[in-house]
C-alpha cells in the first residue's frame, strides 16, 4: 500500500496494492499488521459501517465531541467526494478542509484521526461508502458542522441541490460549533 500525507496533519490517502487480471481483482482492503507497519499506527477497530446514498446527497460534517471516532473510510459502488475539516483548535490547520476523490474504481482510502469533522457527497447514480470506527456510536456526543458554512468555502463538486438530513441541514457554523483543544 502507498500511504500520502494530506493537506490536514493526521489524515492520510491510502491507496491499496490492487492484484487485477482478466478475472476481476483482489486486494487487502485493512490487514492490521500492514496498515501498522505502513503508517506507524496501532489501530483497534470496534464497528464497521455501511451506507448507500443516491447522487447529490450530502452526508456530513459529523463528529463525536467526546469517544470521537477515529474512521478508515473507503466507497465500494459509485463515486464520491469525501471532505475532513480540522477541528483541532491547536492545529495550524484549525478550520481548513481537505476533499478527495473516492471511487469504486480508485479503491483508495482515507485515515481520518481524532479531531475532525467528517463528511461526503455523492456523486455517481447512488454510492456504497464503508467506514470501520475505533469507538462505538454515541448520538448523544455526535454533533454536526454545517456542510456549507461560508467561513470554510468547501468546494463541494455537486450537480445541483444537495439532499439532506435534518440534522445535516441544521448543523452549526464553525464560529458556533464545539471543537477539539
Amino acid at each position: 500500500m502507498r500511504v500520502t500525507p494530506t493537506a490536514i496533519g493526521g489524515v492520510l490517502l491510502i491507496e491499496p496494492k490492487v492484484f487485477a487480471d482478466e478475472r476481476g481483482f483482489f486486494f487487502e482492503s485493512y490487514n492490521e499488521r500492514a496498515f501498522a507497519q505502513a503508517t506507524g499506527i496501532a489501530a483497534k477497530f470496534v464497528q464497521d459501517n455501511h451506507s448507500r446514498s443516491v447522487k447529490n446527497t450530502v452526508r456530513g460534517l459529523h463528529y463525536q465531541i467526546q469517544q470521537p471516532q477515529v474512521k478508515l473510510v473507503r466507497v465500494v459502488a459509485g463515486e464520491t467526494f469525501d471532505v475532513v475539516v480540522d477541528l483541532r483548535r491547536n492545529s495550524p490547520t484549525f478550520g481548513k478542509w481537505a476533499g478527495h476523490y473516492l471511487t469504486a474504481e480508485n479503491k483508495n482510502m482515507v485515515w481520518i484521526p481524532a479531531g475532525l469533522a467528517h463528511g461526503f457527497a455523492v456523486l455517481s447514480d447512488h454510492a456504497d461508502f464503508l467506514y470501520k470506527t475505533t469507538d462505538y456510536w454515541a448520538p448523544q456526543h455526535e454533533r454536526t458542522l454545517l456542510w456549507n458554512d461560508p467561513d470554510l468555502a468547501i468546494a463541494w463538486p455537486l450537480a445541483g441541490e444537495p439532499i439532506l438530513a435534518a440534522k445535516d441541514r441544521a448543523g452549526k457554523r464553525l464560529s458556533a460549533a464545539e471543537v477539539f483543544d
